[in-house]
């Protein structure tokens, strides 16, 4: 039997203290339902490894921006929670990447930690500093930032923490791939090398984490393994929904039970030409992506057949894909075709990209359709034709120095999405009405009151 809500709430005033685990699919509660975790072993999830231990020197564990509850991110919610029960003390407040900037900054008070944590507070923003390569084929001409940190060849970008569950489905790690890139001494995944790939890029971005975020010394062996056993037993969905219960009930497929059990290869569905061979078996694309919720297509209860309405949506609405860097520049495709969300959403049942497509949708963007004037901005000119591009993250650049990355980012997995708001790289959508009216304002999609009603059921029911 599962938990209750009493049982919830009891379990709430424990968690953080002293529990030493986690009961294997707890329910813990967020806006729009419950979330579960499964842990692949069938047992408990241990509070107790290294994942949860402060292993450096400032106190922060992995666990202090990768919660359960939260997806294993962390919501812009929470933080102001942590700030307003600390005053801002709380180990995930801490100067070398949580602050807006690490210099010229007044921390020595709760109202000035408030201001100089004002992006985390605000977006669930860490700040990420990242060196131009001495080779990049641009020079990054200005820094015009808001908060300090205006330094032009090390830049400081503002991105939100990505979720430690669901790795398995991972084709590239950090926003920008840098966990996964020959220029940072780790392995771009494809379907040759996975899933060794990925385990050896999680270890090394387990031992970044470490001496960056935490400021400690490189961790052991064992230490390291402990972290990536632990991420790589979970997965986490929604499992409830308000107004509809169990997202697994009437031979629907939700909650990360069917999900643990959801077959992953890289190239799997994906959605680029066949002639390409990104997919080793060379099966056609099916834009279909998921199917969780077809036995509530022609369900009499209203909210499951919004759920299963979203998600036919998902895989039919048609979107313009035009000036996207990525897919529109690449040699064999159109510079615009119509497509569907999942054209860059192809993983079955997962929503990520099925390989490496670091993609420039616009999210990035001075002119985003979107609010991002809390966020920097940066004039990059190419060394060549002294063409100027301005943009408030370089993106993938930042790795590779090619001008052709500016503004490139993975799309993250989509299972969880209901507990971890805000959205993107940039925190830049507070709520999922936010992430339709990107691409209303970006692509010109047209979204009727019914089918963002539908659609956005549907994700938070992921």
């Amino acid at each position: 039997m599962k938990p209750g809500p009493l049982t919830i709430l009891a379990f709430a005033f424990t968690v953080g203290a002293n529990a030493q685990t986690l009961p294997n699919l707890f329910p813990l509660p967020n806006g729009s339902g419950i979330l579960e975790t499964y842990n692949l072993h069938d047992a408990p999830i241990s509070l107790k490894g290294t994942f949860f231990q402060s292993i450096g020197t400032n106190g922060r564990s992995c666990s202090t921006c990768h919660l359960p509850d939260q997806g294993w991110s962390v919501s812009a919610a929470d933080i102001q929670r942590r700030f307003s029960q600390s005053r801002g003390l709380d180990p995930i407040f801490r100067t070398n990447d949580g602050s807006n900037c690490d210099h010229n900054i007044d921390t020595a008070t709760a109202d000035g930690r408030r201001k100089a944590y004002s992006l985390l507070l605000s977006r669930g923003l860490i700040r990420v500093s990242l060196s131009v390569p001495s080779n990049a084929e641009f020079t990054v001409q200005s820094a015009n930032n808001p908060y300090g940190c205006s330094e032009t060849d090390a830049v400081s970008v503002y991105r939100r923490p990505l979720p430690a569950t669901n790795l398995n489905a991972l084709t590239t790690l950090m926003w920008d791939g840098r966990e996964s890139s020959l220029q940072t001494g780790t392995t771009p995944i494809n379907s040759g090398n996975y899933p060794s790939s990925l385990l050896a890029n999680l270890a090394h971005q387990a031992m970044d984490a470490t001496t960056g975020h935490a400021q400690g010394a490189v961790p052991s062996a064992a230490q390291i393994q402990d972290i990536v056993d632990f991420e790589a037993s979970l997965r986490t969905t929604q499992a409830f929904a308000n107004g509809v219960g169990r997202l697994d009930a009437d031979g629907a497929a939700g909650g990360p039970e069917a999900y643990a059990a959801q077959p992953f290869f890289v190239g799997i569905n994906d959605s680029f030409p066949k002639s390409f061979g990104f997919n080793p078996t060379g099966a056609d694309f099916d834009s279909k992506v998921f199917n969780l919720f077809d036995a509530w297509s022609n369900s009499k209860q209203p909210h499951r057949a919004s759920i299963a309405r979203g998600q036919a949506l998902f895989a039919s609405k048609a979107i313009t894909i035009s000036g996207v860097a990525g897919i529109n520049d690449v040699a064999g495709l159109p510079a615009s075709f119509s497509g569907t969300c999942g054209t860059c959403h192809d993983s079955p049942n997962v929503g990520n990209h099925s390989i490496s497509a670091p993609l420039n949708i616009g999210v990035a963007d001075v002119l985003s359709p979107l609010d991002v004037k809390y966020l920097p901005v940066f004039t990059l000119v190419n060394k060549s034709t002294n063409a100027v591009v301005q943009t408030t993250d370089p993106g993938r650049a930042l790795i590779t120095g090619k001008w052709a990355d500016i503004g490139k980012l993975k799309g993250p997995i989509l299972r969880g999405l209901a507990a971890r708001a805000p959205y993107f790289h940039n925190g830049s959508a507070n709520t999922l009405e936010d992430v339709l009216d990107f691409y209303t304002g970006r692509f010109h999609v047209f979204f009727t009151d019914q089918e963002k009603t539908d659609l956005i059921a549907f994700l938070n029911a992921l």
